[in-house]
């Protein structure tokens, strides 16, 4: 190798040997393949499930909070949760009234398993009653017909609004608005269908319920006057925390609550849960993508133990090039070249290798897989800088090698 050799042909050398050596050279990027498929994969995985939660929580709406009635103590025992019936409908008005950080509100009245009927066809369902204000709240659109209004709530009108699987079960191929169904014997007139929001975090059906107006279920299904909940809105996701203390302070003074006594209600704060579970997925992907990276790490340690055995075998080789004239930074360079060409060329063949595989585990378990373009990128960088890395000891090995030491070499 002469001085004045150029890149390209020390280039083509370092091609020349890797090709001479296929199958350890094979094995040596297999290292690479597998820590950049499993860096793509995880990071997907982690991706993929961050990205679930993130619809769920977005299905059940955002800017919300809950508000239930507490629980019941009686002779030293304490009933469930809802067993006290002091919220009450004048107890939402004067939140909306006078807790400026709620933007909406709606009451909420629920009753269990109502048998439904429309025609010959019959169902069992969960019976949420609210206000004209639900859809809202919920981030819930209409997939046909349109919701109650505030007049229907106000005159305790026998309408509904169907979930899909509902309206799937009662009217397969029928379209259910303006059709008459049966609630426990009552008929009901259907307003409209609400778009699918699918299974929740918790894994019930979302879409099979029938929304009723509050008053209806409270005067003609259950025969109560008190509340069994409401759902609140606010303004933004911060400003919740600000409604949460308004809508505490405020249901105290008016349940009378003493200063050192505990509430009849209870508040939850929708979201201290969407912020705990974004947290607990950046967590996860972090961990997925740190155990991704020890497997390139490996990968990398892999190349340099065969650059050093590559060293070691070609000893002679190396002497007698700086003995006709090679520079010690062309030696260098040679080794280096080979060792960023093969963590190249294995980073590459990794990426292929962890989206086919993202997409194949996609399929197999139904679960998200999100490729990330940033993933992609920064594994290509990745496996680079381990091919200069890991290939630099041993380039600088070789270019140190004494050439009258390296030409006795046997």
């Amino acid at each position: 190798m002469s001085r004045g050799i150029p890149l390209s042909a020390t280039l083509r050398v370092s091609l020349g040997a890797i090709g001479s050596h296929r199958v350890r050279s094979a094995l040596t990027m297999l290292g690479v393949i597998i820590g950049v498929a499993s860096v793509i994969t995880m990071v997907s995985l982690g991706q993929g499930a961050r990205a679930q939660v993130q619809a769920e929580i977005q299905a059940m709406g955002s800017n919300i909070l809950y508000v239930w009635p507490g629980s019941q103590r009686t002779g030293g025992f304490r009933g469930g949760a809802g067993t006290i019936t002091t919220l009450v409908e004048s107890d939402v008005a004067a939140i909306l009234r006078e807790c400026p950080a709620v933007r909406i509100a709606s009451p909420t009245v629920n009753a269990r398993s109502i048998p439904l009927v429309f025609g010959n066809q019959n169902w069992s369902s969960n019976v949420e009653g609210v206000n004209e204000m639900f859809p809202a709240i919920r981030n819930w659109p209409m997939a046909s017909g349109s919701f109650f209004t505030e007049t229907d709530v106000r005159t305790a009108a026998r309408t509904a609004v169907l979930g899909r699987t509902v309206a799937e079960s009662l009217f397969a191929g029928t379209d259910p608005v303006g059709q008459t169904i049966r609630v426990r014997n009552m008929p009901f007139q259907v307003a409209g269908v609400l778009a699918p929001k699918g299974q929740n975090q918790w894994g019930r059906d979302q879409d099979d319920v029938v929304i009723l107006p509050y008053t209806t279920v409270q005067k003609k299904i259950l025969a109560i006057t008190h509340l069994h909940g409401a759902i609140l809105g606010a303004a933004s996701a911060r400003e919740t925390f600000a409604a949460e203390e308004q809508v505490v302070s405020l249901l105290r003074q008016r349940h009378g609550t003493p200063p050192d006594g505990e509430d009849d209600f209870m508040v939850r704060n929708l979201t201290d849960f969407i912020e705990a579970a974004t947290e607990s997925q950046r967590t996860l992907s972090i961990l997925l993508g740190s155990v991704a990276g020890v497997s390139l790490l490996v990968g990398g340690i892999g190349i340099m133990n065969i650059m050093l055995v590559s060293v070691t075998e070609r000893t002679r080789e190396i002497g007698l090039r700086v003995a006709v004239g090679a520079r010690k930074s062309q030696v260098q360079t040679q080794f280096l070249l080979e060792s960023i060409v093969l963590s190249t060329v294995g980073g590459l063949l990794g990426i292929a290798v962890g989206v086919g595989l993202s997409a194949l585990l996609a399929g197999i378990f139904n679960w998200p897989m999100l490729v990330s373009p940033g993933a992609i990128g920064i594994s290509v960088l990745f496996s680079g800088a381990v091919g200069v890395l890991f290939g630099y000891y041993p380039a600088r090995k070789a270019s140190c090698l004494d050439p009258i030491e390296a030409l006795r070499y046997e």
